[in-house]
C-alpha cells in the first residue's frame, strides 16, 4: 500500500520511532506490547491521540457511528430519557458525562434530541485525552448549545468524578486501551513483546505468561503452534474503575469485539490487532507508529465479570443493531425524514444500512450497560426494561 507522507509527518513518525527505540534499549531490548501500544497512540506530544492531526470522519483515518448520522446519538436518548426523568423528578441533577468524545458528534446529538423532546439537561461533562480533540469538540458542542438556546453546561474533565450519579457513556473507547500480545509455543504462552532489529521495530518473544493471567478459554482449548491473541488487564481495570466511580445510573458504550468463546476461538490465530491510516486497515502494528491509530476488539466476558466484581446490579451485551432496533431508531428516521422523497430520505437509508447492517456494523460492533443502584432510580424496574436493552442478553 502507497502512501505519500508529508516530510512532517515523517520526521513525526521517526521521532517517536527514536523514542519508542531508546525505551526498548533502556529495558534491555524489549518491551511488552501495551507499552508499546501506550506510546504510540498517548506519548505526550507525539502519541496519535496526544498530537495533532485529523482523526475522524471522511478526511481522517476511521468513521464512527456518530459520524455517520445523528440517528445513532437520537435512538441513545430512548434507553437515557427514563433515567434522566427519574433524577429530575427526584430534585438531582440531570448529568451526562463522556468518555473520549471524539469530533463531539454523539454529544450534538444527543443533546439535540434532548432538546427536541423538551428535555433540559443540567450537565454534559467530557472526559478527553487528546488536546485536538477536546478543541474540536468545544468548538462544535458550543455552538450547537448556543443554537439550541440551551442551560447546559458542558465542561472538560481530566478524570472519572467520584461517586458519580447520571450516565455515562463511551463510544470506541475500550479498543484504543493497550492491550498485551501472547503467542502460543511449545504448549507454553509467552508474552509478545516488541523488539528493534537492524533499526526496525519488530515483534519478539519474552517470559512466560503466568497461569493465572489466562483467561479459562486459553487454559482448556487446543491452539496452533505460533497463535496470537491478546489479553486486556488494563481495559478490564479501567472499568471496574467507571464502576466502582458510578455510585447511581447507568454505563452504557459501544465497541467492536466478541465475547470469550469467539474471542479465543482457536481458528482466530492472528488476534485482533489493527492500524488504521486514512481508511485503510493495516495488519502490521509497527507501521508508521504515531501516525497510525492502533487498536483491537474488545473481549465482552471479562469486562462484565470486572464489572460485576464491583458490585454492579447486571451486565447486559448486545449486537449494535439489535440495541438500535430496540431503542426506536426506525421509528426516530420515520420523524426526521420522509419515505416518499427519495432526495431527503435516501441518506438517511444509506446511514441506517451502515448502522444495522450485519455487513456493516449492526453484528460486529456491540452494545454494553450495566447499572448501578438503579432501583433507587426506578423502583420495579431493571436495565433489562430500558429501551434498546430488552432483547436477548448475550452474556
Amino acid at each position: 500500500m502507497d502512501i505519500t507522507l508529508t516530510s512532517l509527518e515523517a520526521e513525526h513518525s521517526e521521532l517517536l520511532k527514536a523514542k519508542i527505540a531508546s525505551q526498548i534499549a533502556s529495558q534491555g531490548g524489549w518491551i511488552p506490547f501495551s507499552r508499546y501500544m501506550e506510546m504510540v497512540l498517548y506519548e505526550p506530544g507525539m502519541g496519535y491521540y496526544s498530537a495533532g492531526a485529523h482523526k475522524l470522519g471522511s478526511g481522517g483515518d476511521f468513521t464512527t457511528a456518530p459520524e455517520l448520522s445523528p440517528l445513532f446519538g437520537a435512538a441513545i436518548c430512548s434507553t437515557l430519557i427514563p433515567v434522566l426523568e427519574s433524577l429530575k423528578a427526584q430534585g438531582q441533577p440531570t448529568q451526562i458525562l463522556e468518555f473520549g468524545a471524539g469530533s463531539g458528534k454523539l454529544a450534538t446529538s444527543i443533546l439535540s434530541r434532548l432538546h427536541e423532546l423538551d428535555f433540559q439537561l443540567d450537565g454534559y461533562d467530557i472526559v478527553e485525552i487528546s488536546p485536538d480533540l477536546a478543541q474540536r469538540q468545544q468548538e462544535r458542542i458550543g455552538k450547537t448549545i448556543n443554537e439550541l438556546q440551551s442551560q447546559t453546561q458542558c465542561l472538560w474533565l481530566s478524570e472519572l468524578p467520584r461517586d458519580f450519579t447520571g450516565i455515562i457513556l463511551a463510544n470506541e473507547v475500550i479498543d484504543a486501551i493497550p492491550c498485551d500480545a501472547i503467542i502460543y509455543q511449545n504448549g507454553f504462552w509467552y508474552w509478545h513483546g516488541v523488539a528493534l532489529e537492524n533499526n526496525q521495530l519488530t515483534w519478539k518473544v519474552g517470559s512466560p505468561v503466568a497461569q493465572d493471567l489466562l483467561p479459562h478459554n486459553l487454559l482448556n482449548e487446543n491452539f496452533s503452534e505460533g497463535y496470537v491473541t491478546e489479553l486486556h488487564n488494563p481495559a478490564n481495570a479501567w472499568i471496574k474503575q467507571v464502576a466502582k466511580h458510578l455510585h447511581s445510573g447507568l454505563f452504557l458504550t459501544f465497541d467492536y469485539g466478541f465475547p470469550e468463546n469467539e474471542y479465543y476461538h482457536p481458528q482466530r490465530l492472528e488476534g485482533t490487532l489493527m492500524a488504521h491510516h486514512r481508511h485503510h486497515a493495516i495488519q502490521d502494528p509497527f507501521h508508521l507508529p504515531g501516525l497510525c491509530d492502533l487498536t483491537t476488539h474488545v473481549e465482552w466476558s471479562q469486562i462484565a465479570r470486572s464489572a460485576l466484581e464491583e458490585n454492579v446490579d447486571d451486565v447486559f451485551l448486545t449486537n449494535q443493531a439489535a440495541y438500535l432496533l430496540d431503542a426506536g431508531i426506525g421509528d426516530i428516521a420515520l420523524e426526521i425524514g420522509d419515505p416518499s422523497n427519495p432526495e431527503t430520505f435516501l441518506p438517511i437509508s444509506n446511514s441506517l444500512q451502515k448502522l444495522l447492517s450485519e455487513a456493516e456494523m449492526g453484528e460486529l460492533f456491540k452494545a454494553f450497560a450495566f447499572s448501578k443502584n438503579l432501583s433507587q432510580l426506578l423502583p420495579g424496574r431493571t436495565l433489562e426494561d430500558l429501551p434498546g436493552l430488552r432483547g436477548r442478553n448475550r452474556l
